[in-house]
């Protein structure tokens, strides 16, 4: 029996690795200055941020905050707009804004707030605005992360173990912590949990 059940998850790992290459996505860009195992200390470029509040659970929050985000960049903004047709048919277009990676979500007081990274190709000006009034956008200046890379269930047992590890390394490279931690995910829900790319990230000193 055991022999069927590996071919079954050998199977699934190259099928969902050929998807995520299939459907790459950008990523935020950043400079890498050090690294060692599962820790990397990174200086991230300036980017925009679309980003909305929610009050709950660890959990809870980061999917009703997707849906709320993904609408937005699937045409929930005030750039819609319909285009005439030589047919008697109307078709109405909405702006759609590229996914990116990751899927941020960061702790503010008693709430979460989950965050879209927006494209490069943007900027605040060029961005539509949301029909959403509880969806802002905000732009983020350069800044140094000490990050940790896992994988595994989306859960906050998951988050406050690596987290603590993360804190560890930060305090033995003698970093001095500026901002509250962030939770990213990289991957769509159907990525089997093994396969899973999840980091926490912490602003540090420069």
């Amino acid at each position: 029996m055991r022999r069927p059940i590996a071919l079954i998850i050998l199977t699934l790992m190259i099928i969902f690795s050929g998807t995520q290459k299939t459907m790459a996505i950008e990523e935020a860009s950043y400079d890498l200055v050090k690294t060692e195992g599962s820790f990397e200390l990174r200086d991230y470029a300036p980017h925009i941020l679309a980003e909305t509040f929610l009050r709950g659970d660890f959990e809870e929050t980061g999917s009703k905050a997707f849906r709320k985000l993904f609408g937005y960049i699937s045409g929930d903004n005030r750039s819609q707009k319909k285009i005439a047709m030589t047919a008697p048919v109307s078709q109405q277009q909405s702006e759609k804004i590229t996914m990116t990676a990751p899927v941020s979500q960061q702790k503010s007081g008693d709430q979460w707030v989950v965050s879209f990274m927006m494209p490069g190709s943007y900027n605040l000006e060029t961005l539509p605005i949301p029909d959403d009034p509880q969806i802002t956008l905000r732009q983020i200046p350069a800044r140094r992360m000490a990050t940790i890379r896992y994988s595994g269930f989306w859960s906050e047992k998951n988050y406050q173990k690596n987290k603590l590890r993360l804190d560890s390394w930060i305090e033995k490279e003698g970093l001095t912590v500026i901002g509250e931690a962030i939770w990213a995910r990289y991957n769509a829900p159907f990525i089997p949990w093994f396969l899973r790319r999840n980091e926490i990230l912490i602003p540090v000193l420069k």
